[in-house]
């Protein structure tokens, strides 16, 4: 199964609770308070410096940027720096929390998720009634960023562990890599792992007036060139500081090195944070080579995209084709113009005034294999399509009396999309719904057929019926 409750129920916090601190790219002082929320409810973001106090969902369809952070935007509001924040709540295994934002930017804090874990631990957490719905990786994704040597991978795993490896080709960090084993690890290995930057990226971001909420405290510079003394007393200055230097790690001597490896285990935090944007808690093991916000973002559409995928699978229904039939073959050939060999629906299992389920029983007797293709059968692409509008058909001829005296005729395909190969032995089973109301007596329909719980062939079809003596005199 691809979606497991495991009996773990949702959990929020016990109770509001308020951490407050500087935007590091804005500067701009922020409160921001964690709110329990109703079950199902999610990750959501609210401006309430905004009026109307507008909503933000932590989605990935809703990121925006992710040059310097992660920011996502909705309802005409944004809010940016949200990594550290997602992180916090993923590794405190949180399902649902409403964040209230003054500002917009989270504060950056010591540049870790740490302070709101423990912001958070001080106010309790509360299990909720409903199970948690965890989304199980089923086989292997793969995203690759080849120009950045980026690699990602989810794989299946009852747990949700992280691998991380970054290489920034840089005598100081050297390549580092950093992992948890399953992420109740996180609060102790990983929260506390602060932001870093290059110290050349320091300089530029400060000559763009990019960091104004830079301090010094919550981010490890790495110094990867040659620096004067000159420059030192200047950094000096401008973050109000006595005396800068460069410790013997290579890095500025503003902070000591919480691990040998906090770079790569911060990397690893930003991807936690990043991954939460999908939507659902994962159960996978996901591992990473050089990854970075707009990887992370780009990997977890991919993920929620298979989600979602499989979620609309799980809405269609799967019929039984041994069921009493609405029409048998007898009745829809009273229906239907259609005649053997030419006849591709053999039952009609449901009908609606909005949608009909046919049957098709593919054997091998039938006159098409003996040319496609006689050594390896493959039920034809065209044909799938042609039964497909025949059991449409059936939809809009029931609109009229007198049926028998009407046939369709196809006006348009469109998407058209053929998923897996139908050979002889296989069952399909149409579904069309009708995806406009009928107007003079053209349909618009949205048709899928199935083998099993498999969706073989989908297609946009539109149709009209007309009176056969209509096209007996065209």
């Amino acid at each position: 199964m691809d979606y497991a409750t495991m009996n773990v129920k949702q959990k929020t916090i016990k109770g509001p609770v308020s951490v407050s601190g500087t935007g590091l790219h804005t500067g701009e002082r922020v409160t921001m308070t964690f709110h329990p929320a109703p079950e199902n409810h999610g990750y959501k973001f609210r401006r309430v410096d905004i009026e109307g106090s507008p909503v933000i969902d932590a989605d990935v369809d809703n990121v925006t940027d992710t040059s310097r952070g992660t920011t996502i935007s909705q309802n005409g509001a944004s809010v940016s720096t949200i990594e550290h924040v997602l992180a916090a709540l993923v590794g405190l295994e949180l399902d649902n929390v409403m964040i209230d934002l003054d500002g917009p930017e989270t504060p950056i804090m010591d540049g870790s998720s740490i302070l709101f874990v423990e912001a958070i631990k001080e106010m309790g957490l509360v299990e909720q009634e409903a199970d948690r719905e965890y989304y199980h990786i089923p086989y292997n994704i793969h995203y690759s960023e080849p120009d950045r040597k980026v690699e990602m991978v989810a794989m299946p795993l009852d747990d949700y562990r992280f691998t991380c490896m970054v290489d920034y080709n840089s005598q100081v960090l050297g390549s580092q890599h950093a992992s948890i084993s399953t992420i109740s690890e996180f609060i102790k290995e990983i929260a506390s792992c602060r932001t870093f930057c290059f110290l050349h990226e320091l300089e530029m971001l400060l000559k763009h007036d990019l960091i104004k909420g830079g301090d010094l405290n919550n981010a490890i510079v790495v110094v990867d060139k040659d620096v004067d003394e000159e420059e030192l007393q200047h950094l000096a200055k401008i973050f109000n500081r006595k005396d800068i230097k460069v410790a013997p790690q290579g890095i500025l001597n503003n902070i000591e090195l919480r691990h040998q490896n906090e770079p790569a285990r911060h990397k690893l935090l930003d991807m936690i944070g990043d991954l939460a944007l999908v939507g659902v808690p994962l159960r996978g093991h996901i591992m990473a080579a050089r990854p970075g916000h707009a990887a992370n973002v780009a990997f977890a559409k991919k993920i929620k995209a298979l989600i979602k995928k499989e979620r609309s699978r799980k809405h269609i229904k799967v019929y039984d084709p041994n069921a009493k039939p609405v029409y048998d073959t007898v009745q829809i050939m009273n229906i239907l113009p259609h005649r053997q060999p030419f006849l591709l629906v053999d039952k009609v299992l449901e009908l609606t005034k909005n949608h009909v389920v046919g049957l098709k029983n593919v054997t091998m007797n039938e006159e098409l294999f003996k040319g496609h293709f006689p050594g390896m059968p493959l039920f034809p692409g065209v044909l799938q399509i042609e039964a497909m509008a025949q059991t449409g058909g059936i939809l809009v001829l029931n609109t009229v009396p007198d049926p028998e005296n009407y046939i369709t005729l196809f006006l348009k395909i469109e998407n058209a999309r053929f998923k897996a190969p139908v050979v002889p032995g296989d069952t399909l089973i149409f579904h069309c719904n009708l995806i406009a109301p009928i107007r003079r007596g053209i349909a618009q329909m949205k048709g899928i057929g199935m083998v099993g719980d498999k969706i073989v062939v989908e297609a946009e079809l539109m149709a009209q019926i007309v009176k056969k003596q209509n096209t007996e005199e065209a």
